[in-house]
């Protein structure tokens, strides 16, 4: 590279959420190559967390485990508190927990009139009451230190709607409406708010198994769909977020991002 890093992060201090696995983790470690000061690696499932970790700190930048539950308020201030009293504050929130929320795999639901009200909870307590939690928590820090950088991973169920995910299209369209309104409350303090919007990402999957996956038909049908034809990657998405973390982005703020392979099509 030629002169300095354009998306050097200048050593702030990140909070992924569900960096366990997938994107979160690709997103966890694309800021640790990129000068993020330490990194408090949230999921679920605590053991995940630890093994991403390890992958920060091998890479010699700081990290810890937060386990909580995105969706409990208390939980989340108190990671946060966590955070910042073994990182220092923090200035980079990423918030990738999402799905079905803890323990659900992710999958199509009825048509909305068939399904089970008490269904639709599970999805608004990670997706967009969760988005809300962890929001509360760090800002407070961020406008402290007068910046910031608020990222959200949401759905094109959310962006332009999707059949047969109605409940999970409206708890991400919710945190993209959040997103928007606490991009204008914090802007005067320095703080960017934005989203990032996905579609069919690649299944977590071992590699051989993955492999068998992406060459079947069904993988075949859903490919057909998106002008680039294949499924997102969690370093695309990773790459997406990277940038509006960075200095920048400075000037962008209350947007929404489609990483989607052309699934939609905006003007």
């Amino acid at each position: 590279m030629i002169g300095n890093d354009p998306l050097d992060l200048g050593g702030k201090i990140a909070f992924v959420t569900g960096a366990g696995q997938g994107a979160g983790r690709a997103i966890a470690l694309a800021l640790a190559h990129h000068n993020a000061g330490g990194i408090a690696v949230n999921d679920f499932v605590p053991e995940r967390a630890e093994a991403v970790v390890a992958e920060i700190n091998a890479l010699g930048v700081a990290a810890i485990a937060a386990p909580a539950d995105v969706g409990d308020n208390q939980a989340v201030h108190a990671a946060m508190a966590r955070t910042a009293e073994a990182l220092g504050p923090i200035g980079i929130l990423v918030n990738n927990a999402g799905n079905g929320g803890p323990n659900f795999r992710m999958q199509a639901s009825p048509v909305f009139w068939e399904t089970d009200p008490a269904e639709w909870d599970r999805y608004f307590h990670t997706n967009t009451r969760g988005v809300m939690n962890c929001c509360h928590a760090a800002i407070p820090q961020m406008i402290k230190a007068r910046q910031g950088r608020i990222v959200t991973i949401i759905s094109d169920a959310g962006r332009v709607g999707e059949p047969h995910l109605a409940a999970y299209g409206a708890a991400k369209a919710g945190a993209a409406g959040f997103m928007r309104c606490i991009a204008k409350e914090t802007g005067r303090y320095g703080i960017t708010c934005n989203s990032v919007s996905l579609s069919t990402m690649e299944p977590q999957m071992d590699p051989e198994e993955k492999a068998g996956f992406l060459a079947s038909d069904q993988a075949k049908a859903l490919s057909s769909r998106y002008i680039i034809r294949r499924l997102g990657k969690p370093e695309e998405v990773a790459a997406m977020v990277l940038f509006l973390c960075s200095d920048g982005a400075a000037w962008i703020s209350g947007q929404t991002y489609p990483v989607n392979g052309g699934y939609s099509l905006t003007i």
